[in-house]
């Protein structure tokens, strides 16, 4: 299936895997990228040297297309970008509105560039600094997240820009697909649904977790760092909304002192990325923490197995997924029921 999404990147499918952190690892970016699908390599939580070294694993992996998700409020974004460039990566995206020099700097190396956005002003400004598409997340996505649904988001991007638009949130099968498509966007990108593969490293038990989730169990809270945030609904979940300020604060410092001796990051590179997020918001002191250290929660449940001390991100598809395909299985079951929704709609014309 032929849209302006694979012509820009060079991939079989209008699918893309998003960025997620501790679960893009090299062994699914491949797989995805092998299934004909844009895989993307998350790298918020990896170090210089390490992001070099998972993106020339993906490459001895695979020989198709990929990306990198990159913080564009990290004070190292720079040399982050120079290491794809360097290393020949074929897109780059973005959970945070790239800057324009950042753009510039990708785009004269020959690297797409692909934002998130929630909005249609932020799909605007940076469609008029020369990205080149820009994946639109709406709410039911899993992670940081907005209030627009993308069944309202979506058609308001799609109108206001005219670079091609990834849809996100919500999407986990070929109706879907379809659907977006009718929309007007040039494919969609998926997470929960990636994650939930035979090719995710996310530990079985805490598959098994999302499987068991039903639709009601996939909440949206401010408790872990301010900022909302879809994910499954746990007891960590409930005991941070229950706990006062102080005990906020000492859970903030203790799991932040973990992030930095794993990440090797400074205690001021912390504060800065935490101050970056804390920008323009209503944050305490402890959620600027906890911003700065969620990478943390997250390793608990996706790398540790631990459900009972990380946070679990999550799309709302989670509760209407109950099995385990590998990528390969997945996207041929997606493209297959694309072809047959559309063939059907033909048929009934």
């Amino acid at each position: 299936m032929e849209t302006a999404l694979t012509r820009l990147t060079g991939v079989r499918h209008p699918v893309v895997q998003t960025g997620m952190g501790w679960v893009a690892g090299p062994r699914l970016v491949s797989a995805t990228a092998n299934a004909g699908a844009l895989g993307i390599l998350a790298s918020a939580t990896m170090t210089l040297g390490q992001l070099r070294s998972a993106v020339r694993e993906v490459r001895s992996r695979t020989d198709a297309p990929f990306g990198v998700n990159l913080r564009a409020d990290a004070a190292d974004a720079g040399d982050r970008v120079r290491i794809l460039i360097e290393e020949g990566v074929r897109v780059a995206s973005f959970a945070l509105a790239p800057s324009r020099e950042l753009i510039g700097e990708l785009k004269e190396a020959g690297v797409v560039v692909m934002p998130t956005v929630g909005a249609r002003r932020h799909a605007e400004k940076v469609a008029g600094w020369g990205a080149d598409a820009v994946l639109v997340q709406g709410a039911e996505g899993g992670g940081h997240t907005g209030e627009v649904a993308t069944t309202v988001l979506l058609p308001q991007v799609v109108d206001a820009v005219d670079i091609p638009v990834v849809a996100a949130g919500g999407f986990f099968d070929g109706r879907g697909l379809v659907a977006a498509l009718a929309y007007g966007a040039a494919g969609v990108a998926m997470g929960t649904r990636f994650l939930l593969t035979s090719d995710s490293t996310v530990p079985e038990a805490v598959k098994a977790r999302y499987l068991a989730a039903t639709v009601r169990d996939v909440t949206v809270t401010r408790a872990v760092d301010g900022l909302p945030h879809r994910m499954l609904r746990t007891e960590l979940v409930e005991a941070l909304e229950r706990s006062g300020r102080a005990r906020g604060a000492l859970q903030a410092v203790r799991r932040a002192a973990g992030y930095r001796k794993l990440s090797g990051t400074s205690w001021r590179r912390m504060l800065q990325d935490g101050l970056a997020l804390r920008h323009g918001k209503d944050l305490t002191w402890s959620q600027v923490l906890l911003a700065a250290n969620t990478p943390m929660l997250l390793k608990a449940s996706m790398v540790d197995g631990r459900t009972d001390l990380g946070v679990m991100a999550s799309g709302q598809v989670a509760g209407v997924i109950d099995d385990l395909p590998s990528c390969a299985e997945l996207m041929e079951r997606i493209m297959k029921e694309a072809e047959d929704t559309l063939r059907r709609l033909t048929a009934s014309r």
